[in-house]
Order: structure tokens, then C-alpha cells, then sequence
């Protein structure tokens, strides 16, 4: 009998104590355990407080262990566990674990290697909210994550608009499993560990971070017909009444939904890449005519438009709209001639972005999800064989372990406390004045990244402490609204470097940054990959040591069918049911408003990756390749209905704009102050309820009645004093906020702190910003460590402003730099101005 291998999972013998309820709790250590570390999971004694099949994935590779905690035997069991692990998770309100007896504080005081993970809904400083009943809605609501669901629900005066998402878990799921390993690995280097809160709040708001900047006189350019139209119908004074079929009108040719021969809708997403919608309109046999037509692309398209020969440039988001109507009417003429899934392949080998529409259902059960390992089988003992959301993160060289994860097993405190004794705990001596420094001081990142998910997890890895130099094309690919917009988000913390690597100069160049680095990072498909030469052999020979963090769309650790398909945050959106459950039916699919719904949830899991790589090197010696991409984490997206299982019920959650809820006790109530109130109550919250002022009697209303007397009593009293009373109930309750008022009230000039201190919202106010706007943007706040550093970032500075700089550190001189800029090699700037005009 041959013994087997040992495992190469970045986190074996990590333990971990996991306390969560609900998702993101249970999610963290589901994470974790995925990577390799074994967890012990602690329900109280009905069980878990949230009943769903879920918990057969989110409590994969987990032995679970009942404890009383409101009994000294529950507690002195608790703190028994506790002393024999690393890390320990919990996501209660704020205080709740210290009144039971378990001080995280007095606990690190004994032990200062423990990491402790508290993920509350509301930030511990925040005493507003701090003790509210968090739900995920409430959470949604008081983030203003269902009133700012978009241009398209806006125009159509749906507002707010309810979602099951569950994004506030979701981002603070990969937020805070990254800030454990980050903590992890340096304690690795320091003998210290952490204590980490990452509110949800907090956590949700990161991930909205491009819908909630503000950039004061945002030039004309940049503006949709969608914005045109709502500005336009708000200085007329007319009613947002717009139908959804009106709407079409109004979106990019490149940026929508088209009806095939079999019925499917196809989603088109080429809007900003000077390839990709030249690419598609000559595949669709098209281009020729329209150029004839007088459809041109300029040279430069980051002059100001002023300064263009036409007024339109294929390849610029957006177009103008009589361009945009005149494509769009020939692509429909074109799109139903085959099927979706002609069009699937045509698109994918034709190397630009487009895909049908699918169903959850349909992702689980597919091809791709199956082959490529984002789709994985447990047999639970429970549900029996049941599909589920395969790994995350994963690092290629042992991301095989993963895919077959251990169905959870019920077992004693006994025997869990003999588990984790079996896997003792070495760490280095604790180094003196090393437990306040950043978890990756010192850590050099290169950033070969483009669009969201990519730049915007280098920009987070920044905020720890680490060095980032972002290396751009000499000369753009995508066009400045993709690139410059959004890089005033994830370019903070960066310094720019243009340079085409394609060229000797540029390659070199490249090369003797990689050699100087710890960690590379890009999002691209497999093929990109290796014709870069930063397959694994290529990269082992510039830097043996150098971590490759790899994201794209349609990765898992396996390849699929699909594995080389380009594709963008909207395209997973589409391919995993998101868009046809925000819509409601095949013919009136709708992107999940939110830019980088799952972009920046992927840019947090890209983080994880590198934390677990980081960790794997520090401990074991191993150089690995963490990968993530965009399809894997649409599962964490929709977790709470993302499996199926034989005899498994409808895929029947809310779906469509008509979705208020999930039933009478939670949804959204007009109330007598024009505003809308959310409920998130259960049936056992019927006694309280019964008990608040203006709903005495609900407790003997029919179910089928209860709706329309809660829609009665709320019309009655304002939307502020409803919560207020609510709240003081202790029942789920909060006015349904939007983002602007939350920047406007939690806004500050820029004083060079992190927001950590300001509660579960914070921005800051950069009237000198090197845009020359003044730009107000969410602080990097999310995550708060007890003694690790955060840093405040400075903002994104302009393209290529660092160039020369970065050129001289690495010994060139002055003349060979100007050499190289007149060859076009390098270059110092892609626009005279920072955001073009």
C-alpha cells in the first residue's frame, strides 16, 4: 500500500475556531478550509441560527461541535478550543462574545500570536448603528445598496429596488479571510497575531467604491445617454416612466443584450477596447458598411473631443447615440441568425467579450462550471451528492486537493480538542516594535493589470504597506473612461510606469522589474499568459522567487471549454444568472447596477491568493501561483441558492424589478414621509413587533392579510420615527439610505488617516487632487486591525507620471530615457491632460 502524498495546501496545520452564523462568518472559515487549515465550526444547541442548505457548503471540510456559550461548562469548552488554535472567527454584534465570557483582548494578553476575526454588521465605533439587529438587508439598506441599483432603475422609477444578493457578506467575506491570512503571514515574520474587525458595513461600501466617488465638473464626454436622459427629465421636471423596452434605446450597442434564433438573449460587452468592437462588428460582417458610412476611429482619443477630426471613435464608451442606434439596429439584424451558443464560440475564439444569458440553474448544471472545477460535488449527509461552489482562490500547484472538499461531520468537544492537538503550533520568537507595523511592509508588488478586479487588489495590498509600481502600454488600449475613471479608485497607493514590452527596450525594462519584485499580478486568460512569457518556466528564469497571482474570467483550477474566453465583470453576471434574477426573464435580463459587483470582490480574493502565497513561502519554502477569476467567486455572490441536490425545491427567489422582499416581514413599506422604510423580521419577531406602538394586533393577522396591514400602519408615521421604534423593539429595521447622502454625511477634508476611526462610513475630500478635480472617495477603512498598520493611500497619480523616476532606479540615464521615449518604447504621459475633456 503506497502512502499518500503529502498535501501541499497553503494552510495545513493553520487552526481555526469559527463562532459565525449567518454567511460571512461560516463563508471566512469555509475559505480557510478550503486552503488547507482545519477549522472546528460551533453551533449553539437548536443548531445553526440560519436554516438553509448553504450551510452544507459553507461548513464544507469542518467538524462541528455544539456549545452552550451561556453555560460556564459551554464557556470553559469555548476557551479550551480557543487556547489550541490560531485563529478564531466570530460575527456577532459588537461586545456580544466579551459579555459571554470570551475577551479577545485578555485572551491575545496570554497569547499575543492568537488571531482574532470579529465581522459585526456595524463598525464597534459606530454608535449609531453598532447594536442594530444587522441583517443582511438592513445592512444593504443603511449602505444604500437598493436605492442606488442603477441608471436603469432610476429612469424607470423603480426605487428602491430589492436584490438577495447577499453583498454585504460576500465582500466582507473575502475582505476579512484576506486580512486573516495577511495577519497570518505576518505573523510569520514577527510572532505576532492580530485582532482584525472588518464591519460589513464598511466591508460593502468598499466594494461600491466606483459607484460612490464623486468627481466634481465631470466632463460632458464621460456621460451616458442613460445620464443624459435622467438629467434632462430632472431640470423638465418629467417623470422617470421609462419602460424597459424604451430603456434598450438608450444603452451602448456594445454594452447590452441581444436576442438570438433560439430565443436566448446574447450579451455584448466590447464598449472600451480598441480591438474588441472592431473585432465583433467584422465577425458579425458589419464593419465595412458602417466605416462607408462614416464610423471612425481617431489616433488619439485621449485628446479633449474638441480636438477630433470626427465625433465618433469606435472603441470610446459611450458613443453618440444616433452612432449607438444606427450599430445597435444592424447587430439585432445580425444576432438572430444563429443561436447563443454559436455566438458563445464565435465570440470566445474570436478573442471578444459576449455570452448568453443563463439561469443559476443552468451555471451549476453547465459544461464549463463542471470540467473547470467551479462547480464541485460533496456528498453531504444531509442532502446526499450535492453540486456546489467550487474553490475561490486557489494556488495552481495544489488547487487539485481542492476540488473534492470534505462534506461536513457533526463530532464532541473531546473529540475536536484531540484534532486539534494532533497539529502543534510553531512560531517564530516574537520580534520587539514589530506588532504595530503594516502586515506587508517591505513587500514590492508589480501591477500588470487592467480594468477592475486586477488594479484594485494591488491597491488594496497597498494600504498594508506594500510597494506598488503599476507598468501600463506605452500607448492605451482601452480607452480613458475604462482606464483613467476607474484608476481613480485603484490606482491609490500606485506609482506608474508606461512601457511596451513588446519592444527589446520595454521588455527589458519589464524584466529587470520582475527581477526586482516579490509578487507580479495580471488579469488574463492562459493564452495571454504564456505568449507573455510569464508562464511559469519563463518567470522561474527572471526571478525564482517572484509569486505570479493570475485573475481572468472564466478560470478554475481545471481547464474548461471556456478557460480562454475573454470576458468582463458583466459577462459572469450574465453567464451565472445574476443578470436574468435582477431582470426577472430571459427578454428583460439587467446588469446588477453596481460597477465591479463581482470585479472587486475577485480583486479581494486575487489579495487572498497572494496573502496565502505569501504565508506558504514564509512557512514551507514553496514559490506558488495563487489564481482566482470572476465566475469563481459568482458563487460567494449567490451563495444562499447556488447548489443543487436531488429533490432540491424551485429556484424560486426574488427576482425582477417588481422584487420588494421575500415576504410580508421582510420588505420595503412606503411611509407617511415619502420615504421607504425596510422590515427584516422572522415569525418568532411577531411577539415584539405586537409590542410597537401603531402595530399592536399583528400577531393575530392572518399571514396572508399581514402585508396589507403593515403596508396601513406604515403609511401612518414617518420613515425615521418607524425605525427609531423598530430599532428600540430590537427588531431589523432602518430608512432605506442612498449613497449620496452617506458621502455627504460622512465626508471629511483629506487629513492623511485611513478612516478606521469614523464608523461604518468614511470618505475624504481631496480639493487638490492631481486630476486638478476636487474628488471625494471612500476612505480604505474596511479593515481594522488592532495593531497592525493601515495607511492612508495617496491619490491615483497621472498615467505614467513615475516612468522617469522608476527608470532612473533601475540605472538608466537621463539620455537613454529620453532614447526610448522618442522611440516610443516608453512614455511619460498618455494625455496632456490628467481626465481628458
Amino acid at each position: 500500500m503506497t502512502n499518500p502524498q503529502p498535501s501541499l495546501l497553503p494552510l495545513k496545520g493553520v487552526k481555526v475556531l469559527d463562532f459565525g452564523q449567518y454567511i460571512a462568518g461560516p463563508a471566512v472559515a469555509m475559505i480557510l478550509a478550503d486552503l488547507g487549515a482545519t477549522v472546528i465550526h460551533v453551533d449553539p444547541p437548536n443548531g445553526p441560527m440560519w436554516q438553509s442548505p448553504a450551510n452544507a457548503t459553507l461548513n464544507r471540510n469542518k467538524t462541528i461541535v455544539t456549545i452552550d456559550l451561556k453555560t460556564p461548562e459551554g464557556l470553559e469548552q469555548a476557551l479550551e478550543l480557543i487556547a489550541e488554535v490560531d485563529i478564531v472567527v466570530e460575527s456577532f454584534r459588537p461586545g456580544v462574545m466579551k459579555r459571554l465570557g470570551i475577551d479577545f483582548a485578555a485572551l491575545r494578553e496570554e497569547r499575543p500570536e492568537l488571531i482574532a476575526l470579529s465581522i459585526p454588521g456595524f463598525a464597534s465605533n459606530d454608535t449609531l448603528r453598532r447594536d442594530w439587529r444587522a441583517f443582511e438587508s438592513i445592512i444593504a439598506a443603511s449602505s444604500g445598496v437598493f436605492t442606488d441599483m442603477g441608471l436603469n432603475r432610476v429612469l424607470m422609477g423603480v426605487n428602491p429596488s430589492f436584490s438577495p444578493l447577499p453583498l454585504s457578506s460576500a465582500y466582507g467575506t473575502m475582505l476579512a479571510a484576506s486580512a486573516v491570512v495577511l495577519a497570518l503571514q505576518s505573523r510569520e515574520r514577527t510572532g505576532y497575531g492580530d485582532a482584525i474587525e472588518v464591519p460589513l458595513a464598511a466591508a460593502v461600501m468598499e466594494g461600491l467604491s466606483y459607484n460612490s466617488i464623486h468627481i466634481q465638473d465631470y466632463p460632458e464626454r464621460y456621460k451616458t445617454q442613460r445620464e443624459m436622459e435622467i438629467e434632462r427629465r430632472r431640470t423638465e421636471g418629467l417623470p422617470m416612466n421609462v419602460t424597459y423596452e424604451e430603456l434598450q434605446e438608450f444603452l451602448d450597442p456594445f454594452y447590452r443584450s441581444y436576442e438570438c434564433k433560439d430565443g436566448r438573449m446574447f450579451y455584448v460587452v466590447c464598449p472600451s477596447h480598441k480591438q474588441h468592437a472592431k473585432r465583433c462588428l467584422k465577425v458579425l460582417g458589419i464593419y465595412d458598411d458602417l466605416v462607408a458610412e462614416g464610423l471612425t476611429e481617431e489616433e488619439d482619443t485621449y485628446l479633449p473631443v474638441a480636438e477630433w477630426k470626427s465625433e465618433v471613435s469606435l472603441g470610446v464608451y459611450p458613443l453618440p447615440k444616433h452612432w449607438a442606434d444606427k450599430i445597435a439596429a444592424r447587430m439585432k439584424e445580425v444576432f438572430i441568425t444563429r443561436t447563443a451558443k454559436e455566438w458563445e464560440k464565435i465570440f470566445g475564439r474570436g478573442k471578444f467579450p459576449g455570452a448568453p444569458q443563463r439561469w443559476l440553474q443552468e451555471w451549476i448544471n453547465d459544461d464549463h462550471a463542471e470540467t473547470s472545477g467551479l462547480m464541485v460535488e460533496v456528498d453531504d449527509p444531509e442532502f446526499g451528492p450535492m453540486t456546489q461552489p467550487g474553490p475561490m482562490v486557489w494556488l495552481t500547484e495544489s488547487g487539485e486537493e481542492m476540488l473534492s472538499p470534505a462534506p461536513r461531520r457533526w463530532d464532541t468537544v473531546e473529540a475536536a480538542l484531540k484534532q486539534l492537538r494532533k497539529l502543534p503550533t510553531k512560531l517564530p520568537r516574537p520580534k520587539r516594535n514589530q506588532e504595530t507595523a503594516g502586515w506587508l511592509d517591505g513587500v514590492r508588488i508589480l501591477d500588470m493589470c487592467n480594468v477592475i478586479a486586477g488594479p484594485h487588489s494591488v491597491s488594496y495590498l497597498s494600504r498594508f504597506g506594500a510597494e506598488v509600481i503599476k507598468i501600463d502600454p506605452a500607448v492605451p488600449n482601452y480607452d480613458c473612461w475604462n482606464t483613467v475613471i476607474f484608476s481613480l479608485s485603484h490606482g491609490r497607493g500606485k506609482r506608474s510606469i508606461l512601457a511596451d514590452i513588446s519592444t527589446p527596450e520595454g521588455r527589458e525594462i519589464f524584466e529587470k522589474l520582475v527581477a526586482e519584485v516579490d509578487v507580479v499580478v495580471w488579469n488574463a486568460p492562459d493564452r495571454q499568459v504564456k505568449a507573455k512569457g510569464l508562464d511559469v518556466e519563463a518567470l522561474r528564469k527572471l526571478n525564482p522567487e517572484v509569486i505570479f497571482c493570475q485573475l481572468d474570467c472564466f478560470s478554475g483550477v481545471r481547464r474548461g471549454p471556456r478557460t480562454d474566453y475573454l470576458g468582463y465583470d458583466d459577462l459572469v453576471q450574465a453567464t451565472t444568472g445574476i443578470m436574468l434574477r435582477f431582470g426577472g426573464s430571459m427578454h428583460t435580463p439587467e446588469e446588477h447596477a453596481h460597477v465591479g459587483t463581482i470585479d472587486v470582490m475577485c480583486g479581494f480574493g486575487a489579495s487572498l491568493g497572494i496573502a496565502a502565497a505569501l504565508y506558504q513561502k514564509l512557512k514551507f519554502g514553496r514559490i506558488g501561483r495563487p489564481q482566482t477569476s470572476l465566475s469563481a467567486l459568482a458563487g460567494l455572490a449567490q451563495i444562499p441558492f447556488c447548489y443543487d441536490y436531488e429533490r432540491r425545491g424551485l429556484f424560486d427567489e426574488p427576482s425582477g424589478r417588481e422584487a420588494n422582499g421575500t415576504g410580508p416581514l421582510e420588505r420595503f413599506y412606503y411611509t407617511a414621509s415619502d420615504r421607504f422604510i425596510l422590515l427584516s423580521a422572522y415569525e418568532a419577531d411577531l411577539p415584539k413587533l405586537n409590542t410597537v406602538e401603531g402595530l399592536e394586533g399583528i400577531i393575530d393577522v392572518p399571514e396572508d392579510e399581514r402585508a396589507a396591514f403593515l403596508a396601513s400602519a406604515f403609511m401612518q408615521a414617518r420613515a425615521e420615527d418607524w425605525a427609531e421604534r423598530l430599532v428600540a423593539a430590537d427588531i431589523g429595521a432602518t430608512v432605506c439610505e442612498n449613497i449620496e447622502a452617506l458621502r455627504t454625511y460622512n465626508s471629511r477634508p483629506a487629513d492623511g488617516t485611513p478612516g478606521t476611526d469614523n464608523g461604518s462610513y468614511s470618505f475624504s475630500v481631496y480639493e487638490d487632487h492631481p486630476s486638478g478635480h476636487v474628488i471625494t472617495q471612500l476612505d480604505p477603512f474596511a479593515i481594522r486591525p488592532q495593531h497592525g498598520s493601515i495607511y492612508a493611500l495617496e491619490p491615483t497619480e497621472k498615467f505614467g507620471a513615475s516612468t522617469r523616476v522608476i527608470l532612473q532606479e533601475l540605472g538608466y540615464s537621463g539620455e537613454q530615457i529620453d532614447e526610448m521615449i522618442a522611440s516610443g518604447a516608453i512614455s511619460e504621459s498618455w494625455s496632456r491632460e490628467y481626465l481628458p475633456s
